[in-house]
């Protein structure tokens, strides 16, 4: 469906999200789970995997989704590969992106096809520990408290406007396993409030700060990509 362009947010009627993957998909799942629950207004259109051997792949199957596995080895280079996700995604109406332990750095394709429309959960309150195997850093640091994040992603890397963030503490006799369990529990509480936040559209973006608008305010036109 066509929308009306705007730079702040989104149509609420607009609820088709695609899910890009690299492993287990326990946050995809999350999603499926809250969809089939009521606590998410949207339509997974779409799970799209750099690995064939994800196993969020089949969770996504046994939901009844459509999969795609497209592999970086058949593409030239990054900016190949980034174009040929945002003609699948485009061919599905996919109009909100979430990322899912997608372990590929989002390319200037994608960030222009879907500008403020591609969200990610990260493991740690940002911007403290950043990038990958951010539980480890969390508990190698000794820090008291870590949790969730999720994020608008922007060109930098886990540094978008935050959406939403959960606490979690570490405790003296944790190991990073223990902590990434408990992390886990968050992420998939958090991820699927976020996303029907950003869909419900009543937001916008001040400088790096996510803003959340009062109920009665009007929700923004989705953009739709040039």
């Amino acid at each position: 469906m066509p929308t009306e362009k705007s730079e702040k947010g989104y149509d609420p009627v607009s609820r088709r999200i695609g899910v890009l993957i690299s492993g287990r998909g326990s946050n995809l799942q999350s999603m499926v789970d809250a969809i089939g629950a009521g606590r998410l207004n949207a339509t997974i259109a779409v799970v799209v995997s750099n690995r064939s051997d994800a196993a969020g792949l089949q969770r996504a199957r046994a939901a009844g989704i459509e999969t795609l596995c497209l592999s970086p080895r058949d593409y030239p280079d990054r900016l190949a590969y980034d174009q040929a996700l945002v003609d699948h995604l485009r061919t599905r109406d996919v109009h909100l992106i979430c990322l899912a332990g997608f372990m590929r750095l989002v390319g200037p394709p994608l960030l222009e096809a879907f500008p403020n429309r591609i969200l990610n959960i990260h493991p740690s309150l940002l911007p403290a520990f950043p990038g990958v195997d951010a539980q480890r850093q969390a508990w190698e640091h000794g820090v008291g408290i870590t949790g969730a994040t999720v994020h608008l992603v922007t060109a930098e890397l886990d540094n978008g406007p935050i959406i939403l963030q959960s606490a979690v503490p570490v405790y003296d006799d944790d190991t990073p396993e223990s902590v990434s369990v408990r992390i886990l529990v968050e992420e998939h509480r958090l991820y699927p409030e976020a996303i029907q936040i950003v869909l419900d559209g009543r937001w916008k973006v001040e400088g790096r700060k996510f803003r959340r608008l009062p109920a009665e305010a009007s929700a923004m036109p989705l953009q739709a990509g040039s």
